[in-house]
């Protein structure tokens, strides 16, 4: 069953699941749905987000946020750990897939569409429905599987090449490839943009045959969650906006960067630091 709260068109669609983390200090909020409906608000954009979720449960953080739920008593749960050797991660509770049936009419036409998803719960499908969209993708969900103690791993993405070629650009990170760059030059290659977002180094953008690198500020790191989303987000507004993937990292580099210096959804973009960084860009 689908609840709605508001169905009007918005500027930016995120589909894919919203999550539970499991923290020291309890459950809380996340997701690349959360953080980019979230981001692309703080840009001045309607946004709206196509997701599984219980209702029962409130979602006071993404107040102004228009919503398409699909109602489960399921809600994704991740729980990380980190080790010395890197980040080890379980989920329980994966809460139902997300395909074309789940968005609203309204939002067919939306201008941005970023499909988000976090444990393979968005139908690769979804890639032919927005042909007028800039679509943009964080694969980091296809890349996911989990073993029978529900710990994650990466696995193999047999729709890569297709819904690269039919995206706009893509984002994610090199933990998501464990650091293979077979698989990074494998995704170039398909892919109209293709970034590579690799922690405090930066990222890496790869674009008719030209790569760059892009260095971010340096910064005091308080929790690296969800940089990543934040970056995806801002970058596909920005290249939405001028066209100019150079520029669009640019900007997305110096949001992201702010990001981690606040905990969990604290480190979504004010609109103070948006105009800043819109201005040290230009």
């Amino acid at each position: 069953m689908l609840a709605y709260r508001i169905v009007e068109p918005v500027d930016y669609l995120v589909i894919g699941h919203l999550t539970q983390d499991i923290t020291p200090q309890g459950p809380r909020l996340g997701g690349t749905a959360a953080y980019a409906a979230l981001t692309a608000r703080a840009l001045g954009l309607r946004v709206g987000i196509v997701t599984a979720w219980n209702p029962e449960v409130p979602l006071p953080e993404l107040d102004g946020i228009q919503l398409s739920i699909l109602s489960s008593d399921k809600i994704t749960t991740f729980e990380n750990t980190y080790t010395p050797s890197g980040r080890i991660q379980h989920i329980d509770h994966p809460a139902p897939n997300l395909n074309i049936t789940h968005v609203p009419e309204a939002w067919l036409h939306t201008p941005i569409v970023h499909l988000g998803p976090i444990a393979q719960e968005v139908d690769p499908g979804l890639v032919r429905v927005f042909p007028a969209s800039l679509l943009g993708l964080t694969p980091q969900g296809w890349l996911r599987e989990w073993d029978l103690q529900n710990r994650v791993h990466l696995c193999e993405w047999p729709e890569a090449r297709y819904m690269l070629e039919h995206a706009s650009a893509a984002v994610l990170s090199i933990e998501d490839l464990e650091s293979d760059e077979s698989r990074v030059e494998e995704m170039a290659a398909y892919s109209k943009i293709l970034v590579i977002t690799e922690g405090a180094a930066g990222s890496r953008l790869y674009w008719n045959g030209d790569l760059r690198r892009f260095r971010p500020p340096l910064v005091k790191e308080i929790d690296p969650i969800g940089a990543g989303d934040i970056f995806a987000a801002s970058f596909f507004i920005r290249l939405h906006t001028t066209r100019d993937p150079w520029e669009a990292a640019r900007f997305a580099t110096l949001l992201a960067a702010n990001s981690v210096t606040r905990p969990n959804l604290q480190g979504v973009p004010t609109p103070e630091e948006v105009q800043a960084c819109l201005i040290e860009v230009l």
